[in-house]
């Protein structure tokens, strides 16, 4: 991608899971490639009739195949390197030390200011550019969202983001409804938090077998990865990406970060417990 101007959107999911907590999503493309992909992905869910907002929670075994074209087509955009895709997580068995009981109230807000400055590799873009920022509705404070977005601001003042313009008004919450491409990183990012805490194994109570829609919502999970895999052949969704160079944080179309505290602890017991070898 080479832009003057960048639009990223990001979005977050599951603070809490069973094995990995605090999903963070982030999806950036140039503004000369923006409308025409917004435009293909609208043009095709009206093709597959798909007149709401697309989202996780409503995949269904009747949605199925329509979620499945809709996904192989924003995977086509990742692909041909017009826009890129970023997941961060945390995995529980990592706990972190020595936290103050602000940080450990502003943790939401810390982990995303995180994933925005390194997540995406923006210090190693050549070119000024300038920086768009939209968020899926914070579910928190008014006052504790205007103070994140204060951080954000900040960071064009270091000397690695010195290229990076960001103006004030550029840092907006948004409603994933108006943004097709909110809705597709709200399916990836669900499942991936699906799938790293074992949802796909879920079985209701008083009932023998999971439930049609956790059928469909681990298919769905494996059309993704396969998507994924055929960028990133033998793709592991649980670790970090791995890179060549440190540039590669801008480069490569799709990258997962598991992150892990500076300060931290092991903690085996949270981590899921090894499959049995067959005898």
């Amino acid at each position: 991608m080479r832009d003057k101007e960048y639009i990223l959107f990001c979005d977050e999911s599951d603070r809490r899971g069973k094995y990995y907590s605090n999903f963070y999503g982030g999806v950036i493309v140039g503004s000369s490639q923006y409308q025409r992909i917004t435009n293909r992905l609208n043009d095709k869910k009206a093709e597959l009739n798909l007149y709401q907002e697309v989202k996780w929670e409503k995949v269904t075994e009747q949605y199925l195949a329509k979620y499945e074209e809709l996904i192989r087509v924003f995977f086509e955009e990742i692909a041909r390197n017009n826009i890129h895709a970023r997941i961060m997580f945390r995995q529980n068995a990592h706990l972190p030390r020595g936290l103050s009981r602000e940080q450990v109230g502003w943790e939401y807000y810390l982990l995303y200011y995180q994933f925005v400055k390194h997540g995406f590799g923006l210090e190693y873009i050549s070119e000024n550019i300038r920086l768009r920022l939209y968020f899926d509705t914070f579910p928190d404070t008014a006052e504790k969202s205007e103070q994140f977005k204060g951080f954000l601001l900040g960071l064009t003042k270091t000397k690695k983001w010195q290229t990076i313009d960001i103006k004030k008004e550029d840092i907006t919450e948004v409603h994933s409804h108006d943004h097709v491409l909110l809705q597709c990183l709200d399916i990836v990012l669900g499942s991936m938090s699906f799938r790293l805490n074992d949802k796909h194994k879920e079985i209701p109570k008083g009932t023998s077998r999971r439930g049609k829609r956790t059928i469909a919502k681990e298919k769905l999970y494996k059309a993704i990865l396969s998507e994924i895999r055929k960028i990133r052949p033998g793709f592991n969704i649980g670790v970090s990406t791995r890179t060549e160079t440190l540039a590669d944080r801008w480069r490569l179309p799709y990258m997962h970060w598991a992150f892990i505290p500076s300060d931290e602890t092991f903690d085996s017991s949270l981590t899921k417990p090894r499959r049995k070898k067959m005898k």
